[in-house]
């Protein structure tokens, strides 16, 4: 089994590539090289950023690195929504957050479902908040999942 540094290593990995294949397929038409220099930097870095965290995700389930990160963001954000009065956001965020410490490690957390699923709000929300752009959110969903998946590749090859 992959350490915390090993799965930094995957996701590095695997997100790059996925990056490459991204500048790749943006290159080829010329529409979309009217990205300003702070988008050609900014959006390569947030989706290496997503690709490590989620490549940390699955193993949210036992005490880990990944555990400790995730769950102080959950509390940061769970304290946001309080403080801000939305109370019924902040349930739904606790009661998801408890989902993964109720289930054995390598349990649902490490399938390909889980790989696909997880993600998904990354390409959900963008849709219904931005319906005239409905595909703005899949780059973001494609780094994740490449992270997830490096997570799970590396626990098989480990």
């Amino acid at each position: 089994m992959a350490g915390y540094k090993g799965h930094l290593t995957g996701a590095t990995v695997f997100g790059l590539g996925y990056i490459a294949v991204l500048v790749y397929a943006f290159s080829v038409d010329a529409a979309y090289r009217q990205f300003s220099a702070l988008e050609q930097v900014g959006y390569p870095l947030l989706l290496l950023v997503l690709s490590l965290l989620f490549g940390l995700w699955p193993d949210v389930d036992i005490n880990s690195k990944g555990q400790r990160l995730f769950y102080s963001i959950f509390f940061v954000t769970d304290l946001f929504l309080i403080v801000t009065e939305q109370f019924r956001v902040a349930a739904y965020l606790g009661l998801v957050a408890l989902l993964p410490v109720l289930s054995t490690h390598r349990g649902w957390t490490h399938t390909w479902w889980a790989m696909l699923l997880i993600p998904s709000p990354l390409l959900i929300l963008p849709y219904l908040h931005v319906p005239e752009r409905p595909l703005v959110g899949l780059p973001f969903y494609g780094a994740a999942v490449a992270g997830y998946m490096s997570h799970i590749v590396m626990d098989r090859i480990s």
